[in-house]
């Protein structure tokens, strides 16, 4: 039986990293072999592209200094996807893995399309090229106004630098230095929203819309009560 390919999504903030890493516990808890990846990232290609993103860290007026340019950026993702999948994403799930990943095309749709601006026809055809057609069996949607995501970000950050100073490791981790989005403006936060509440809405079937602001603890469950109902699907 095939495996099953749960994505977490969601802006800046969101918690989506924190509310993948509870899936992954509470499925090794139920005796599944689950697989954890993030984007980009997840083979040596991707890592290289993550590490470059991470030292690309302005938008805006830095970029237009000599940054990433949107198009650059999009085939830079694209590219570490394809890696993704093809070395790593489809094996696992021909073995019946359940594979969960922090982001995957959807990020791409909403930033690089409505944040960025590119042509959301050719994110499609490259989002296609990249996947092979794949396409998650559920997708989660973090939801939250990108003021209080950023603002739970500022708070995260304030603590990382009194934890640093104190000599000690805490913090935001999720995205591991990846926070070059984070200082754009807020209305490309809103854009970003928007494309997500956008393709949400197009497939609902396929989505699952969380509150971002409700506890974790909560959030998980709600999370957990999609996919455990995806883990006993009867097999075609």
């Amino acid at each position: 039986m095939p495996g099953v390919f749960i994505v977490l999504e969601g802006g800046e903030g969101s918690g989506k990293s924190t509310q993948a890493r509870l899936l992954y516990t509470r499925l090794m808890q139920e005796g599944a072999l689950p697989l954890l990846l993030h984007e980009p990232g997840g083979t040596a290609l991707g890592e290289q592209v993550r590490r470059l993103l991470m030292a690309e860290r302005g938008g805006g007026q830095q970029r237009r200094q000599g940054g990433i340019e949107p198009l650059t950026e999009l085939l830079l993702f694209s590219a570490a996807r394809a890696e993704l999948v093809n070395k790593v994403l489809h094996p696992a799930l021909e073995e019946g893995r359940t594979v969960i990943c922090d982001r995957f095309t959807p990020s791409t749709v909403a930033y690089q399309g409505y944040g960025r601006g590119l042509p959301l026809d050719t994110i499609a055809t490259l989002n296609t090229l990249a996947t092979g057609g794949l396409w998650a069996d559920l997708i989660v949607l973090l939801d939250m106004a990108p003021e209080e995501a950023l603002g739970r970000v500022a708070a995260q950050q304030s603590l990382l630098e009194v934890t640093e100073k104190a000599g000690e490791r805490g913090g935001r981790q999720d995205e591991e230095g990846l926070r070059r989005f984070e200082q754009e403006p807020m209305t490309f936060h809103r854009k970003v929203r928007q494309g997500y509440l956008e393709q949400a809405a197009a497939d609902p079937g396929r989505w699952l819309l969380v509150d971002g602001g409700l506890p974790p603890e909560h959030i998980a469950e709600v999370i957990w009560g999609r996919v455990e109902g995806l883990l006993n699907r009867p097999a075609p």
